[in-house]
C-alpha cells in the first residue's frame, strides 16, 4: 500500500522535509521512494507542492499520513476536515469517574422510548462436570460438546495380490 507521508533530510536543529509517495512497509527514516511530490522547510516556512501529481497519488489509492493530510487541506489541494494529529490524553480510573460526576444527565426526551425487539436468547449447553479429583491435585478436563456425527459411505478396499512367482527351469 502507498503512502504520501514527510521525509527527514534536514541537519540536526535545522528540519527540512521532502514529501514523498512511498510504500507502507518502507522505514521512514530510508532512502528509497516512488516519487517526491513537494518539500516543506518549516524555519523558512516554504512550502512547494506538486498538487497535479499529489492529486494522482491519492486518485491510485496512496493515503496521505495526518500531517500531510492536514497539510493539504491548509494549501487547498483537498477538501475535507483537518485529522486531529496530537494523542489524546488517556484518563486514569479517579478521573474518569470525575468526569463522570460532572457530565450532565442526558435530557428526557417528552416521547415515550419505544422497546427494540427482544432477540430470543440461546441457552449456552452445558457440560456434566467431573468431580475434582483432591488426590492426584488435577483439575478435571472437560471437552467441547461435539454438534453431530459425521456418516461417511463405506469405501470399498481393493486388495492387491503380489505377483505369483513361478519356479525357474535350469
Amino acid at each position: 500500500m502507498l503512502v504520501i507521508r514527510y521525509f527527514r533530510i534536514g541537519k540536526k536543529n535545522q528540519p527540512y522535509f521532502k514529501i514523498v509517495v512511498t510504500d507502507k512497509r518502507r522505514p521512514t527514516r530510508g532512502g528509497r521512494f516512488v516519487e517526491e511530490v513537494g518539500n516543506i522547510s518549516p524555519i523558512t516556512k516554504q512550502k512547494v507542492l506538486k498538487a497535479d501529481r499529489i492529486k494522482y497519488w491519492i486518485s491510485v489509492g496512496a493515503k496521505p499520513s495526518a500531517t500531510v493530510y492536514n497539510l493539504l487541506i491548509s494549501e487547498k489541494i483537498i477538501e475535507g476536515k483537518k485529522i486531529p494529529v496530537q494523542k489524546k490524553k488517556k484518563l486514569k480510573e479517579g478521573e474518569i469517574a470525575q468526569a463522570a460526576k460532572v457530565a450532565p444527565a442526558p435530557a428526557v426526551a417528552e416521547k415515550p422510548a419505544e422497546k427494540p425487539a427482544e432477540k430470543p436468547v440461546e441457552k449456552p449447553v452445558e457440560v456434566p462436570k467431573e468431580p475434582f479429583d483432591t488426590t492426584q491435585g488435577k483439575e478435571p478436563k472437560t471437552e467441547a460438546p461435539k454438534d453431530e456425527p459425521k456418516i461417511e459411505a463405506p469405501v470399498e478396499e481393493k486388495k492387491i495380490e503380489a505377483p505369483k512367482e513361478e519356479p525357474k527351469k535350469e
